[in-house]
């Protein structure tokens, strides 16, 4: 997790009060780069960075990208722009698309409209997401995989804002890297399968409620690893526009993931309740059943994840229940 080369230079994390945009800060603070912060704390918690709120090369931005005031204020004199803010709720986008539309591909093009007309602008890194590769036939997925046919409207509204970022970029003389992520856990995280089953665990011990049939499988990395992979890919930009596969090598299905929460919150005979699902056994409408990305082109660049999927599932489950202080001692 070496930012060494970004010693000094200020850097924009939009989101970086949320789960994995303050593990960022951290990295960033921590390699002496001066970091801005911008997050509406929808999602994210002053919690998570106050430990940096009175260093001088940290700076903390209550605001919101949909927000033309906000904006202006983040942008002076930011060379690198770390894009992280988004509506994390894959299933919402059923209910109400227009939540993702909005706080995803708006909230991005405001963003890169502004910052447009900078011209301290360098790099501009955007967390995308597996999800715009829909139901891949190819398993493991690699980046050059198409035509890409999201079938939810998280998935799409990464995808359009790949686009805008890569428009963006070819016409504003900025390079562009997109991250397209596997499912990233750890501490901090407060959505997603393994938060969602500690807490309907916490309310009820004796049985778990789990959306689809149970076999949906997909890639979990940890953040640790996310992180590191960050600090490899944006010294290797060879190109205008880059896009990078990060995620594990392996996968792991979901009745595994209950079985580990369980096995880590010292429960027994819990019973596990399927609802059955959608479209197959999916968890709900724009749910990818498998997932699992190619990790060859960031392997070339000598990364390698720590943990498999297995494992960064075990540690996030033991560090979130340590952290939501439902540990049982013995």
């Amino acid at each position: 997790m070496n930012f060494e080369d970004l010693r000094d230079r200020l850097i924009l994390v939009t989101g970086g009060a949320g789960f994995i945009g303050s593990h960022l800060v951290d990295a960033l603070m921590m390699s002496g780069a001066r970091v801005r912060v911008i997050d509406n704390l929808s999602s994210g918690t002053i919690d998570n960075v106050k430990r940096w709120i009175r260093e001088d090369f940290f700076e903390f931005i209550k605001g919101d990208l949909l927000n033309n005031h906000d904006l202006r204020k983040i942008i002076d004199g930011c060379e690198i722009v770390f894009h992280l803010a988004a509506n994390p709720e894959v299933k919402l986008g059923f209910s109400d698309p227009r939540i993702h539309f909005e706080q995803n591909i708006v909230a991005t093009y405001r963003l890169l409209e502004r910052l447009r007309r900078s011209e301290a602008l360098d790099l501009f890194i955007f967390t995308s997401s597996s999800t715009v590769y829909g139901d891949a036939e190819e398993i493991p997925t690699s980046e050059a995989y198409g035509p890409l046919k999201p079938i939810s409207i998280y998935g799409a509204a990464k995808l359009a804002s790949e686009a805008l970022i890569s428009s963006f970029a070819y016409n504003y003389g900025f390079r562009a890297v997109i991250c397209r992520l596997a499912n990233i856990v750890g501490p901090r995280s407060r959505h997603g399968v393994i938060y969602d089953f500690i807490m309907k665990l916490k309310r009820n011990p004796k049985e778990l409620e789990i959306l689809g049939d149970g076999t949906q499988k997909k890639s979990y990395l940890y953040v640790e690893d996310f992180i590191s992979a960050l600090s490899i890919i944006i010294k290797n930009v060879s190109s205008k526009v880059e896009v990078f596969n990060v995620g594990s090598e392996d996968w792991i299905d979901v009745k595994r993931i209950a079985k580990i929460i369980v096995e880590e919150m010292n429960l027994d005979k819990v019973i596990f309740r399927f609802t059955g699902g959608v479209d197959g056994g999916r968890g709900w409408k724009g749910d990818v059943k498998y997932m699992l990305l190619s990790m060859e082109k960031l392997k070339a660049l000598g990364w390698k994840p720590r943990f498999n999927s297995a494992e960064a599932v075990r540690k996030t489950a033991r560090e979130l229940i340590r952290e939501l202080y439902i540990l049982k001692t013995s």
